[in-house]
């Protein structure tokens, strides 16, 4: 049975880094939900692009408003889907803080999840407030912090792609 020695295993302190960044993901996302909830009303929309608007909208739902017109119980499903996901990318973020991209990508999912979670628990839903459309086309209104569990996904798989073309 092979042993590991003591300096092959990850440091406590490389953890935080990544929790750090989660962190700055919370903060810059629960401060423009705040902006939005204090100027404007549910429904309130303002052009600032032909093709991007900031809106004030209610997500009971998970992604692209699924499961939004359920009676209610999908808030606490979320919030309990969203503190096991935060669980366990911490431990993964313990476990391979070295791995730069692959840390990045946890540490955005991190930031965003709870983002979200934070909105479930203080108001019951998500505040949306970026609206992308061209033409007679909308995107679902999204925040920062589906933008960055958004942008970690893609870092994520671009971590795969990289290691895989690595292994070759």
């Amino acid at each position: 049975m092979a042993t590991r020695s003591i300096s092959a295993r990850p440091s406590r302190n490389s953890l935080l880094p990544w929790l750090g960044i989660a962190l700055i993901v919370i903060l810059i996302d629960q401060f423009t939900k705040t902006l939005i909830i204090g100027t404007f009303q549910l429904g309130d929309s303002h052009r600032v692009t032909s093709f991007f608007n900031i809106v004030r909208w209610h997500n009971t739902g998970a992604a692209f408003s699924f499961l939004h017109d359920a009676a209610g119980w999908q808030r606490w499903l979320f919030v309990g889907l969203g503190a096991v996901a935060a669980i366990f990318i911490v431990w993964m973020l313990r476990s391979h803080g070295g791995q730069r991209l692959f840390s990045w990508a946890l540490s955005l999912i991190l930031g965003g999840a709870i983002g979200n979670v934070i909105d479930r628990l203080l108001h019951g839903y998500v505040v949306d407030f970026i609206s992308v459309h061209y033409g007679g086309w909308t995107f679902p209104a999204f925040n920062v912090a589906d933008s960055a569990i958004t942008v970690g996904a893609a870092c994520l798989i671009l971590d795969e792609l990289l290691r895989v073309r690595r292994a070759r």
